[in-house]
């Protein structure tokens, strides 16, 4: 990461002049009391006022802000996403976490471009990088792949993209990871202590069409499932066009509608907010478990309709990244990693549960904070991944 230096100038008022010419002066003309008034004019004080002009601190009050990093003396921050601003969920907390870092710390407003496609995205990042921002924030690996040459190229920029744990890291670019298994497996198991108390046993995943991380989400949600109870299942059910489409309200429906008639008693949206909120209010009103896919906000709604929050909430992860990308720790090329069971902001949580449910699968997520499932998550990922 290219850092930022400050150099200050300070001005000394230099008196060695009178010094020396007072200390050139015979001992014979001891009538130098006369001339060592000159005491008068080493009221240098008001010469050596020079903190007036040494007043350094008024160029610094004028130095670039740490994120400043073209150096053009305001702060502009891009955000570039596939989905919708206006999602309700995952994109929209992204882009009013951008604006609000924005907003307060006085930086210009920020740049917006939303539900770009993959074919367009070089186009977009383009433009975005071409109207002088300091930082682009890219939602999702769906705009950052393939365009992976564009953060050496625009080297002035700092490029951030919450790319997942599929993304490898790539020179230029610093990314936020968190792992789909680890998340899916807390999830699995918040849904199944529900289903439990519910006297249900199945549930549905509605995703978009069989991505490799949507296996990794699937396989890690089944097995934190079976946790609680092992006849517990659960069935993968795509809704949407390859790739991405994450927002098929549509093929959500259908598919959600199929889900109710064969009596699933519990259901992932594992969608973009557009079609995951309308799912989640039909399974609210058909009294099924039902959970946000990444946003955080779920149980804040006034209306209810989540049992429990899924959280990997980009507005979340820009609060600490933000921080580190002014501390400089922060480095391109890099990765930041969250957590299930250690950072607070992944994991399942739960909207309405006893204290008793609430315990155990904060325990359970500490379990998995501690390492205790890596082999079976390693075994997840060497399945979706092929390694």
């Amino acid at each position: 990461m290219r850092r930022l230096s400050i150099k200050l100038v300070a001005l000394v008022a230099v008196l060695g002049l009178i010094a020396a010419a007072c200390g050139d002066d015979d001992t014979a003309t001891t009538e130098a009391p006369a001339t060592t008034a000159a005491a008068t004019t080493t009221e240098a004080p008001a010469t050596t006022e020079a903190p007036a002009t040494t007043e350094a601190p008024a160029t610094t009050e004028a130095m670039s802000h740490p994120a400043d990093f073209n150096g053009d003396g305001v702060v502009r921050i891009g955000v570039a996403t596939d989905g919708p601003r206006d999602d309700g969920g995952y994109y929209q907390a992204m882009v009013e976490k951008v604006e609000m870092i924005s907003t307060e710390n006085g930086f210009e407003a920020p740049i917006i471009v939303d539900q770009i496609d993959a074919a367009n995205s070089r186009t977009e990042l383009e433009n975005i990088a071409s109207q002088g921002v300091d930082i682009i924030a890219i939602g999702s690996e769906a705009v950052a792949r393939g365009n992976e040459d564009l953060f050496t190229t625009y080297d002035e920029i700092f490029w951030y993209c919450n790319c997942g744990s599929g993304y490898q890291d790539t020179p230029g670019l610093f990314r936020s990871a968190d792992s789909g298994a680890e998340l899916n497996i807390s999830a699995g198991y918040a849904a199944g202590l529900l289903l439990q108390e519910a006297g249900e046993n199945s549930a549905v995943f509605l995703g978009c069409c069989e991505l490799v991380f949507e296996n990794e989400s699937f396989w890690g949600f089944e097995f934190g499932l079976q946790q609680v109870d092992p006849t517990f299942t659960v069935t993968y059910v795509p809704t949407g066009n390859f790739p991405y489409d994450f927002n098929n309200t549509a093929g959500a429906t259908e598919a959600y509608n199929n889900a109710v008639a064969e009596g699933v008693g519990a259901v992932y949206p594992f969608l973009g907010g557009e079609a995951n909120v309308p799912i989640a209010q039909l399974a609210f009103e058909d009294g099924l478990i039902v959970n946000t896919a990444g946003s955080s906000k779920g149980c804040e709604r006034e209306d209810g309709i989540y049992s429990f929050e899924v959280m990997f909430d980009a507005g979340d992860y820009l609060d600490p990244l933000f921080d580190e990308i002014l501390a400089g720790t922060a480095v391109e090329g890099g990765v930041r990693q969250f957590t299930v069971g250690i950072d607070p902001e992944v994991g399942a949580v739960f909207c309405d549960a006893t204290p008793e449910q609430v315990q155990m699968l904060d325990e359970f997520n500490k379990r998995i904070g501690a390492g205790d499932f890596a082999e079976k998550i390693y075994e997840i990922l060497s399945a979706a991944y092929g390694f």
